[in-house]
């Protein structure tokens, strides 16, 4: 599931450089893995590792003097310094504006490599799908190109996975099949990667595979091939062959791993490690052999990420493994179940005696028994005959108006509800990845014609896997009894999910599940009813979609599954 986007721009000029081949790509991911990564950190918040370009000492441009604290467009506060190489910085910032962590690269104006860069991360964000981590802005101001993109606080590096081990067979799969299809999403757009290596692959806190770095980590580093799909088709295979193997299939250590024995080739992964899928084996050794050379059991090489995607799809599929069974422990016969409870245990052959019971109401609790019910019998015979002389007093009297009926006491009208008020809004996205954070005012500006809207996916109505869902936050000023809402909806169609939460704050990221659910709905129309089964007093309330309906392509996205909140209105009951 991705964003359209007909963005088709090439990124791998490499402002005037001699372009680099996939073969001496390779040759430099020795130095620049090996020896580059020691003065730099390569974690899940730097995008960049090594170098990689052909540029001399002589042409680079030094590194801005930045500090921590230092702001950018007013809006970008820049934090921890993660990356200095190459004559450009990447860091890890503050986004003030909107509250959130964001990552930032920057490099002089005159770099050599600006324009690229540039370029790169402009197509990179026009294409806007969320496999890959986002470009959000892209800016040349003050003698400085920056380039923001997201933060994914909840991501791990593949590299730190495979530190652990070899991935199981069916997180291998999951790799490599989120990991191709994405790929060949961007190729069709005119999009590379070429460094695409363990750094810049992130498995999410839901087991989303994303990635980093599109076109923008080569552009940084001067990075150019003259097959770009053989040589990203080839990087998924490495990264294949890691997972199974937790070794990098060259000879060289790389990224935290082993390379293989030197003089001895490339070999099968089966046959570096017991147990390894024969099947994802295979497919490892068919994207990296995509020179022409002759794959695992004679079939074709895959040249391309889109022919790495045919062949996962005629592969069996490979299912996750059963959740592990804990036997409940053995069933054990106790006394108490047996009758006997309080009692020693009776011997084979011998008759137990049985205490005789004591004479009835003798005993120190009968005693006081009798005194009870007879306390109890005195009261209930004066009571009878104060009663009675009352009842014989009151005749000739005037008649009393007679006492309403119980019904008629709990004959009240129901309260009549109350509209609530939208005090302020925020979006909520917990992934990182917002949708259109700056229209969410217009969903109670009280006028029909602004929207919030989604982005626009590939597949549909349901969004996840690849996005759990988009929504609004929404601040009623007090705690109120929310019982309902309505939720105009611009586009219709086979359907609208939605589903209403009480949260504690008003926040963009807190887990879903630290709120309260209240209903769940779906629409085929313009507007959508949600209705309580009973008030919830809450302050914060969240509107959640977690699916949209197919709608043709518009001024903001293409056609797609996609939806747009035009107005919201709560009602509460009234205290």
């Amino acid at each position: 599931m991705a964003e359209r986007s007909t963005a088709a721009v090439d990124v791998a000029d490499n402002s005037g450089e001699e372009p680099l081949t996939a073969k001496a790509d390779q040759a430099d991911q020795s130095t620049a893995d090996g020896v580059a990564q020691k003065r730099e950190r390569d974690t899940e918040h730097n995008e960049a590792q090594g170098s990689g370009g052909t540029e001399g000492p002589g042409n680079k441009a030094s590194a801005p003097e930045l500090h921590s604290g230092h702001k950018l467009a007013r809006r970008y506060r820049l934090e921890d310094c993660v990356t200095r190489l190459d004559g450009f910085s990447s860091w890890r910032a503050v986004d003030e504006k909107l509250r959130r962590a964001v990552g930032v690269h920057v490099l002089p104006a005159d770099h050599t490599r600006a324009r690229a860069v540039l370029a790169a991360a402009r197509s990179s964000a026009l294409l806007g799908d969320p496999r890959f981590v986002q470009v959000l802005d892209a800016v040349e101001e003050n003698d400085l190109v920056y380039v923001v993109h997201e933060w994914l606080p909840d991501a791990t590096e593949l590299t730190t996975l495979l530190s652990a081990g070899p991935l199981e067979p069916h997180d291998a799969y999951q790799m490599v099949s989120q990991l191709s299809s994405a790929m060949a999403a961007a190729h069709r757009e005119g999009l590379a990667h070429l460094r695409l290596n363990p750094n810049a692959v992130l498995r999410t806190s839901t087991g989303q595979w994303r990635i980093r770095g599109l076109a923008v980590n080569a552009a940084l580093r001067g990075i150019a091939s003259e097959t770009p799909q053989r040589a990203d088709t080839e990087a998924i295979g490495a990264l294949l062959y890691a997972a199974l193997t937790q070794r990098w299939p060259y000879e060289n250590d790389a990224h935290g791993l082993s390379g293989l024995p030197k003089d001895i080739g490339l070999i099968a992964p089966d046959q570096v490690r017991a147990g390894v899928h024969r099947g994802l084996s295979e497919l490892a050794m068919r994207a990296l052999a995509n020179d022409g050379a002759t794959a695992s059991r004679h079939e074709s090489p895959c040249t391309t990420p889109e022919e790495l995607v045919k062949a996962i799809s005629e592969m069996p599929r490979i299912r996750p493994p059963e959740p592990a069974f804990t036997a409940p422990p053995e069933y054990q016969r106790t006394t108490y179940q047996q009758g006997s409870y309080g009692r020693a245990p009776a011997h084979p052959g011998v008759t137990q005696p049985v205490p005789a019971p004591p004479p009835p109401l003798q005993s120190r609790t009968g005693k006081a028994l009798k005194w009870a019910v007879s306390t109890l019998l005195i009261a209930a015979l004066g009571l009878g005959s104060w009663q009675l002389a009352d009842a014989l007093m009151d005749q000739g009297s005037e008649p009393k108006s007679p006492a309403p009926s119980p019904s008629a006491v709990g004959d009240e009208k129901p309260a009549a509800p109350k509209k609530l008020t939208v005090q302020g809004a925020v979006e909520y996205y917990p992934d990182g990845s917002p949708q259109d954070a700056d229209g969410v005012a217009n969903t109670y500006d009280e006028d029909s014609t602004s929207y919030w809207r989604t982005k626009s996916y590939f597949e549909g109505p349901e969004l996840a896997p690849f996005k759990q869902g988009v929504g609004i936050m929404y601040d009623l000023g007090a705690d109120e009894d929310v019982s309902s809402a309505s939720i105009s909806l611009r586009h219709t169609g086979d359907h609208t999910t939605l589903t209403m939460y009480a949260a504690d704050a008003l926040s963009s990221s807190a887990p879903l599940e630290s709120m309260k659910k209240i209903v769940t709905a779906e629409a085929s129309g313009p507007v959508a009813k949600l209705q309580a089964k009973k008030p919830v007093k809450t302050r914060y309330v969240l509107i959640w979609l977690t699916a949209a309906p197919y709608a043709e392509g518009d001024q903001f996205s293409g056609s797609g599954y996609k939806q747009a909140i035009t107005d919201v209105s709560f009602l509460g009951t009234s205290t």
